[in-house]
């Protein structure tokens, strides 16, 4: 082979490592500030509004767009009617839990508990929380009195109703499904069923084993 080509040959060979080795320099070279070489910066750089901002395209005059009539986001379309709404196929308050009534989900019902009804309701739920309290110090005649959880009324109330009142609110007392998640809702409802059989508790309703310590 004549030495001109072998010359042309070797530097044709060196180029293909170029490519490589611009690679690997860049795959373990640390993150730098600066912007990459940008061969197509279309998809990069390009008009676009801001959140928050106007857009005089659209009618309404906004840049961010709402969400078409039942949009329901990837993973949560919610189809268990007793666990997410607390309803039976026929609309009626569900009366049975649509989770497995553990010591774990009454322990965070009553973290739960604590944290959201407390206040209001008390630790005990017989309507003598600290904000109960305060607003009768106050005396200013406005203040409506939490409901006893224990009450006739209450304890008659199927665990759907329950569920509904923590995620809608009634009458003067604010709704929280936008602060609790329905597991924690349910988990809430658990545990104020076991204050309510607290209150309501006989000798009997205690194992033998442990009568003694109450005596």
């Amino acid at each position: 082979m004549p030495r001109p080509l072998i010359y042309v040959a070797a530097i044709l060979l060196a180029l293909t490592v170029v490519p490589m080795a611009c690679i690997v320099k860049n795959w373990y070279s640390p993150v730098k500030a600066a912007t990459r070489i940008q061969i197509v910066p279309d998809m990069d750089d390009q008009p676009r509004f801001k959140a928050q901002t106007a857009n005089p395209f659209f009618a309404d005059g906004r840049a961010m767009r709402p969400w078409p009539a039942g949009t329901v986001p990837r993973g949560m379309l919610r189809e268990d009617g007793r666990l997410y709404r607390a309803i039976e196929p026929d609309s009626t308050f569900t009366t049975a839990f649509p989770l497995p009534v553990t010591e774990s989900l009454l322990s965070r019902g009553r973290e739960r508990f604590d944290i959201y009804c407390a206040t209001c309701h008390g630790l005990g739920g017989a309507g003598d929380g600290v904000t109960h309290r305060r607003a009768e110090a106050l005396q200013q005649g406005t203040w409506t009195p939490p409901t006893d959880l224990a009450s006739e009324t209450v304890v008659g109330r199927s665990s759907g109703h329950l569920y509904q009142t923590i995620t809608n609110g009634l009458r003067t007392m604010p709704a929280y499904g936008h602060q609790i998640p329905p597991e924690d809702r349910w988990a809430i409802v658990a545990y104020v069923r076991a204050l309510q059989r607290a209150r309501n508790a006989t000798l009997d309703d205690v194992p033998e084993a442990n009568r003694r310590q109450l005596r």
